[in-house]
């Protein structure tokens, strides 16, 4: 089997709880492999997101940019979704920027084969609201973190979800991902290298 097909596979299975296999299979054959140079854009701010992507290896970066400064809303990584969820539901013009960061390899399902699930699949109703559901879950919890930890907490609790990260991308969109300035991030950093209390 494929492993690209596997990997989405096992992904979509924990978003849809309980999802049949036949509808699994059916779903999976809509998503067609796509790659993304390193530096090229899979979207940009304005335009209408029309596609909808599994990352099998890469980094891509959501971003929006201010009069002041871009701000960096999540490093998207291996074995996640990813697009402008408002937007490709929606039909309005996308607020983030997606850029990649590395060669990426993505396995995408553009807007027009992803209406058609409703009608190949009989619980489709069902699993995409299981799907936004979970999205939406995961936005409420990094809110909630953003709010109720300090700078100090969120950085030890992302280093300790993604530690490779910290290695493979640079460490200013990571500072402000996690809503600080590169000069603080970088005294965090430094505090628990060197073991300082």
């Amino acid at each position: 089997m494929n492993p690209i097909t596997t990997d989405l596979e096992l992904s979509l299975i924990s978003y849809f709880t309980n999802i049949e296999h036949d509808d699994l299979k059916t779903i999976v054959s809509f998503f067609k492999p796509e790659v993304i140079k390193k530096n090229q854009f899979f979207l940009t701010a304005g335009k209408k997101s029309t596609k909808l992507s599994f990352i099998q290896s890469g980094f891509l970066r959501i971003f929006c940019e201010t009069e002041k400064k871009e701000i960096t809303q999540w490093i998207s990584t291996k074995g996640h979704f990813v697009t402008d969820l408002s937007s490709f539901m929606s039909d309005i013009p996308a607020r983030w920027t997606i850029q990649a960061l590395t060669d990426t390899q993505l396995y995408t399902i553009d807007k027009s084969d992803y209406e058609k699930l409703q009608d190949r699949v009989p619980k489709w109703q069902i699993l995409e609201k299981a799907f936004i559901v979970h999205c939406f879950t995961t936005m409420e919890t990094r809110i909630y973190s953003h709010l109720s930890m300090t700078a100090e907490e969120r950085y030890r609790c992302f280093f300790n979800e993604n530690p490779k990260l910290f290695n493979q991308i640079p460490l200013q969109y990571i500072a402000s991902m996690l809503g600080m300035t590169s000069e603080t991030f970088s005294r965090i950093r430094n505090k628990i290298a060197t073991g300082n209390p």
